[in-house]
């Protein structure tokens, strides 16, 4: 089993930034595919962006050019690093975990979640 917990998310005014950490617990998440979506009010859950064991990237288009995704394997934390945000970035930020060699850009795809944690950006 794997335990992830989000950390970092707060109210923001629009073009400020914000960095979110994930814990990963359980288990050594440096072989699994890292991912984080998001949740607006009423509003699906949405692919933000993941970061493969090599290192490898992939973003939505969304936060393309804005976020950054990073991992620290010894630490078994993933960081988000969000630039440049916008009132439309507020949502509920979860980490997510997937073993497979695949680019899992849908929430099924994903075993583990973390609880989420909330980011608000005001104008």
């Amino acid at each position: 089993q794997v335990q992830l917990v989000e950390s970092g998310g707060r109210m923001v005014q629009a073009g400020g930034s914000l960095r979110l950490s994930c814990a990963a617990s359980g288990r050594t998440v440096s072989s699994y595919v890292m991912g984080w979506f998001r949740q607006a009010p009423g509003k699906e859950r949405e692919f933000v962006e993941l970061i493969k064991w090599s290192g490898s990237t992939y973003y939505g288009d969304s936060v393309k050019g804005r976020f950054t995704i990073s991992r620290d394997n010894a630490k078994n934390t993933v960081y988000l690093q969000m630039n440049s945000l916008k009132p439309e970035d507020t949502a509920v930020y979860y980490c997510a975990a997937a073993r497979t060699t695949g680019w899992p850009t849908v929430p099924v795809e994903y075993a583990y979640w973390g609880q989420g944690t909330q980011v608000t950006v005001s104008s």
